[in-house]
């Protein structure tokens, strides 16, 4: 039988009781909210920390807006390999300074520089402001670095949760094509990959466990805003060649996108690319944002990340 975690069964009771009642009251879901809402659940179950020596913002110019970044090098003296991160929260929430613990935490886990992207959110700026950002700062990234005069390996992975996962599978798939964007590795924690919302998992997964189907139809419809096909944007439905790279994705057992993640990874397989996937069955998606309820679990992934970055 299928349960979710101990260690969060009692929070996501309470959650769920509150959400039904304060929809009874008149709660109204608002861009405003979203974006507390993640910020304010990171703050309270994401420690600071850890200290990283050298963390700086720069800015990468592209063709039509210049992106901010954060960088994380955990050793400034020394040259290391890179990690371009796109943090999570539906392409609508979320934030470099929201995700700073867990760039820190994946910085001092692999022993990586991390650059953090602060791509343009919907609805303010909708598909693809955001994957272009993206694809922006993984072009750019070795100029920024240079640009700050710091040691690095060319060594590039990129990573990403849930929405994050999105743009870090987009990239890829256009990096196949770009002879000028060489990406050595991918990691997608919890990842979005299907805005057509088409697999089991949505259903089976899209009520009571944080997450849920109603909410990520809502981010979709702030991100698509011009009756785009939803379809070709999909990392799970676009080419896949030898040519993407080495892939580690992370699922949660009681995630509405679980199914496309494990998808996502047969078909990597089916076309002759190392994929790798670790499944945490009694999970939810964005628990990296739960830490202090799943302090084990987040070591864990994070431990994983850094075998598979370091391999």
């Amino acid at each position: 039988m299928r349960q979710v975690s101990p260690k969060l069964a009692a929070w996501l009771a309470e959650l769920n009781r509150q959400s039904e009642e304060a929809i009874k009251n008149g709660y109204l879901v608002t861009v405003t909210s979203a974006r507390e809402a993640l910020a304010n659940l990171t703050t309270a179950f994401v420690p600071p920390g850890p200290a990283i020596a050298w963390v700086n913002d720069e800015l990468i110019a592209g063709s039509d807006y210049t992106v901010p970044v954060r960088i994380y090098h955990p050793a400034p003296s020394e040259a290391r390999p890179v990690i371009v991160f796109c943090h999570g929260g539906g392409h609508m929430a979320g934030s470099v300074a929201v995700y700073d613990p867990i760039c820190r935490r994946l910085a001092a886990a692999t022993g990586h520089i991390v650059v953090s992207v602060d791509y343009r959110r919907s609805p303010e700026n909708p598909y693809p402001a955001g994957l272009t950002d993206a694809y922006t700062a993984a072009r750019g990234v070795w100029g920024a670095l240079e640009k700050r005069r710091l040691p690095f390996r060319r060594e590039l992975t990129l990573a990403g949760d849930s929405g994050g996962g999105a743009f870090t599978a987009s990239v890829s798939r256009l990096a196949q094509f770009d002879p000028l964007l060489a990406i050595a590795r991918q990691v997608l924690v919890y990842p979005s990959l299907d805005y057509t919302l088409r697999l089991p998992s949505v259903n089976e997964n899209g009520e009571g466990y944080f997450l849920t189907k109603g909410r990520v139809a809502w981010y979709f419809d702030h991100y698509f805003q011009h009756a785009e096909n939803r379809l070709p944007p999909s990392p799970l439905y676009g080419e896949f060649t030898d040519k993407l790279p080495k892939t580690l994705v992370i699922t949660a057992g009681f995630d509405p996108l679980r199914d496309e993640g494990i998808a996502y990874v047969e078909k990597l397989r089916l076309a002759g690319v190392h994929a790798e996937h670790r499944q945490f069955d009694d999970l939810v998606h964005g628990y990296l944002s739960l830490e202090a309820m799943i302090e084990e679990e987040c070591a864990a992934t994070y431990g994983a990340i850094a075998a598979f970055v370091n391999g």
